[in-house]
């Protein structure tokens, strides 16, 4: 009877143990469970640019009127347009840029999927990205709104205007090209699908009053799938003669292109700049690139001479062998945390 009592007294506890066991084990399943729903519920939900009638746009931009005009290019002309949004204190106006999309593209690309695309693309949100806030469809119009950046075009301040890129100065060039770097990866690395940018030059990258690097016009190659015009020189001879049309490395060169500009100071001109720079660049003749309408630390080369290596590997590579927009976004961070660092120590 002894034995037998103590062999149940041991069977009752093995169980007591497993039931306990069990019952911690299911307590952790339903925190965990709850904890994923009230995680999923926090996830920030996805607002795609909302479609505007055309008539509003019309009216925003007076009737597109030439007075509005903020710029043009190979895609669009661009509108100052004002908007209307009512709030608490009462209706708020804002201004916004519209690009409305050439009517011989518009007419090329009829079925292209203009709404879907661009509402695709409105979802990019990044210090580096300008925003999209909507689009616009009627017969014969295609049209993109976007916040509005009050500054000028890094082509704007390089080419067009000297005394803008005197006051561009080797500090600033460093800081847009990282924040330009830093846009193109969340454009590639961040966004799914993958966001190719397919015309990375210096009249997209626009420069608002901080100085912050902001990426725009991207995404749009599926208006001009086989169009090269104002493109050469800012294109690799994959894309221009081998017709492999836009991908990330392609980026990457367009984006190495744009180092050249801001380290020459020069235009791309048709390829002629790459031609020019890299020879002088790979014989360690750094400071017959750099533009003269700036002051560099002549006594430390060293961050100059990374940045056109950069630039070379860029651009000299084929689309295999390049650097990803990763390992040129981890070189930039570097050399501008350097740069800041120095001048907090001066």
């Amino acid at each position: 009877m002894g034995g037998g009592s103590v062999g149940y007294d041991i069977v009752m506890a093995l169980l007591s143990i497993i039931l306990f066991s069990l019952s911690i084990i299911l307590l952790i399943i339903l925190i965990c469970r709850k904890k994923s729903v009230e995680s999923e519920d926090n996830l920030p939900v996805k607002i795609y640019g909302r479609a505007y009638p055309f008539v509003e746009v019309d009216t925003a931009t007076d009737g597109f009127n030439q007075r509005r005009i903020i710029g043009s290019g190979r895609l669009g002309i661009v509108y100052a347009a004002t908007v209307s949004t009512s709030s608490v204190t009462g209706e708020e106006h804002h201004t916004i840029a519209v690009k409305r999309i050439h009517s011989r593209l518009v007419l090329n690309n009829a079925g292209s999927g203009f709404s879907s695309m661009v509402k695709s693309l409105s979802v990019a949100c990044h210090p580096n990205v300008v925003p999209i806030i909507g689009f616009s469809e009627a017969p014969g119009e295609r049209i993109i709104l976007t916040e509005f950046i009050p500054m000028k075009s890094l082509d704007s301040h390089l080419q067009q205007n000297a005394n803008d890129a005197s006051f561009l100065d080797w500090t600033r060039r460093v800081k847009i090209a990282a924040g330009t770097a830093r846009g193109i990866e969340y454009l590639h690395e961040s966004m799914s699908p993958s966001i190719i940018h397919g015309c990375v030059k210096p009249s997209n990258i626009l420069i608002d009053m901080n100085l912050t690097a902001k990426v725009c016009d991207y995404g749009l190659s599926f208006l001009t799938p086989q169009e090269m015009r104002n493109l050469i020189g800012y294109v690799d001879k994959e894309c221009l003669v081998e017709k492999k049309g836009a991908s990330k490395e392609n980026d990457v060169y367009g984006f190495g292109v744009v180092l050249l500009e801001l380290l020459s100071g020069r235009s791309a001109e048709d390829g002629l700049l790459v031609d020019w720079a890299i020879p002088l660049i790979r014989d360690l003749r750094i400071i017959e690139v750099l533009d003269p309408r700036i002051s560099v630390p002549y006594s430390d080369l060293k961050p100059v001479t990374r940045l056109a290596k950069l630039a070379s590997a860029c651009v000299s590579n084929t689309r295999k062998n390049r650097p990803s927009i990763v390992q040129v976004v981890t070189i930039l961070n570097n050399l501008e945390m350097q740069l800041s660092l120095d001048l907090n120590i001066q």
